[in-house]
């Protein structure tokens, strides 16, 4: 396929370079301009159906905290205790200077389990003192959710990351109970939020 695709675009250029040079029959240079750019088409349809575009991922913000400096722990300052939420939303949060563990968001619904969250990343992106995270909802409107914060050794985090490639290998998201959840993560903050809308089946 991709042979074919590679030689339908040298054969669409060279096609139209000859009608653009070929002066002496116009009939002729139309014939091959249109050959050319139908096979040129033909390539980057082809190109594209083997290589599609990523999907932008989409999310919206919740309201904030005022942080107080200096930062002396890790915590969430976005979204807030109570916030009713969209289905994605960028957790945000604060961490002191010294720190240096990974921070995790999970989230535990009515069934009582716990979901890791995590972008392209898998760990929460942290830059100067402050982190985020993509942190996804998949329950009914109204339906109560507690965000948890956890901090984790290296071990823990592989741990969440490799549960959550298998998640999504399988499509199956089947939660975590707490007595699974590693040794080596640590809570440091939790708040409760609400969804604001039917976010089931949305991942």
């Amino acid at each position: 396929m991709f042979t074919s695709v590679i030689i339908s675009v040298i054969a669409g250029a060279l096609c139209l370079l000859v009608a653009v040079l070929y002066s002496k029959n116009s009939s002729l240079r139309i014939t091959l301009g249109i050959i050319g750019i139908v096979l040129l088409f033909y390539g980057g349809y082809g190109y594209g159906s083997m290589n599609p575009l990523a999907v932008i991922e989409t999310y919206d913000t919740g309201n904030k905290v005022k942080v107080e400096y200096p930062v002396t722990r890790v915590q969430v300052i976005s979204p807030v205790e109570g916030d009713s939420v969209s289905c994605r939303i960028l957790t945000m949060g604060v961490y002191p200077e010294e720190h240096n563990k990974d921070i995790w968001v999970l989230l535990k619904p009515s069934d009582n389990k716990f979901y890791p969250q995590s972008d392209y990343t898998n760990t929460s992106y942290k830059e100067n003192g402050k982190w985020q995270v993509v942190t996804r909802f998949g329950g009914d409107q109204g339906e109560a959710y507690d965000l948890y914060v956890y901090e984790t050794d290296a071990t823990a985090s592989q741990f969440f990351s490799e549960t959550i490639a298998r998640w999504k290998a399988e499509d199956d998201y089947v939660g975590l109970q707490p007595e699974e959840l590693p040794s080596g993560a640590q809570q440091i903050d939790r708040i409760q939020v609400n969804l604001a809308r039917n976010c089931r089946g949305i991942h």
